[in-house]
């Protein structure tokens, strides 16, 4: 099996964060979000070769996964942000088996294992959610397999939101679909793998349904802090070796070795990287990155980068790399 990975996004919505950090590398509860993903393409045991779509940062994303994964990959730039299908399409001629899509910022909790058993022409992995007006929900038969994909519909047709994850045996008729689609009149430019798919399902296909147990949004702020939050209660938690004078930790966080706290509390759900400090502060419900500087300030609702340093104030915020903040006085 081959694997595709879309990441060449410039992260808008996760800005500052993301003009210096690609998207699928900022961290939650001490790791890049793309990590969480690639364990399990790791443990899958079957992929020949991964073909990563680059684009913004795209030095960094192949820094970082060369240094980390020790699988055949291939790294290829989309100079012209021209939508999903524009990228799998750029993947073409690596392609010669089935294929393995996945958009890296989200974290889920699938069983990817059935892939290897499936006699579907592809899988596609949904969530079902509430606030179904938000997403492209899947369309299903009476057979549990995919008759069509509706963004955002006003009428609750389907509760099974579209979450970035899927199996393709079919390889052929895949990219049959996406050449045809890249015939047709973009929307707003862009060009939607899941168009490909639906020609696949005219052409006959069967694209079975699977619901996913757990699926958390990295592709926002809000909603960042949300899935660090529940990567910490899942079990990424990590307490100090020592703790400093007047030190309260409140579980669940991420604490890394070097970090100085004292006569602060800290927690719940907080990540803290490498060489940073927290003094005469009260810290929760935030991840701040390596060597950040906290101090005579009470924060809640925070995404900080690296060397940050917020001294004397209080309240939520985002701060790029290398910020400062200082109340008066």
């Amino acid at each position: 099996m081959k694997v595709i990975i879309p990441l060449a996004g410039k992260g808008t919505r996760l800005r500052p964060h993301t003009h210096v950090v690609p998207k699928p590398m900022l961290k939650v509860a001490g790791r890049p979000v793309m990590s969480y993903v690639m364990d399990d393409v790791m443990r899958l045991g079957n992929v020949e070769q991964v073909v990563y779509i680059t684009g913004h940062l795209k030095e960094k994303v192949e820094a970082f996964t060369k240094a980390n994964y020790a699988i055949p990959s291939v790294f290829i730039e989309q100079a012209v942000q021209d939508g999903t299908a524009g990228a799998v399409a750029l993947a073409r001629d690596y392609v010669d088996q089935p294929v393995l899509i996945i958009f890296v910022d989200t974290i889920f909790d699938a069983d990817l294992s059935i892939t290897k058993d499936t006699e579907a022409d592809g899988i596609i992995w949904t969530k079902e959610v509430e606030d179904y007006q938000r997403f492209g929900v899947v369309v299903t038969d009476a057979e549990g397999h995919m008759t069509r994909i509706v963004e955002k519909p006003k009428e609750p047709i389907s509760k099974r939101a579209n979450i970035g994850l899927y199996y393709i045996r079919n390889w052929k008729l895949l990219y049959e679909g996406i050449a045809h689609v890249l015939t047709t009149t973009p929307n707003k430019g862009e060009w939607y793998l899941t168009d490909a798919f639906q020609y696949m399902i005219d052409k006959g296909a069967k694209i079975k349904v699977v619901d996913v147990d757990g699926w958390y949004d990295a592709g926002q702020l809000e909603t960042l802090l949300d899935t660090n939050r529940t990567m910490l209660e899942k079990g990424r938690a990590r307490r100090p070796g020592t703790l400093g004078e007047g030190a309260t930790i409140v579980e669940p966080v991420y604490i890394e070795d070097g970090v100085t706290i004292e006569h602060a509390t800290v927690g719940p759900n907080v990540s803290i990287g490498a060489g940073s400090t927290i003094r005469h502060a009260t810290v929760r419900d935030t991840v701040a990155g390596e060597h950040a500087h906290i101090s005579n300030a009470t924060l809640h609702d925070c995404f900080l980068g690296d060397h940050v340093v917020v001294d004397g104030v209080s309240g939520r915020m985002t701060l790029g790399d290398h910020s400062e903040l200082r109340g008066e006085g």
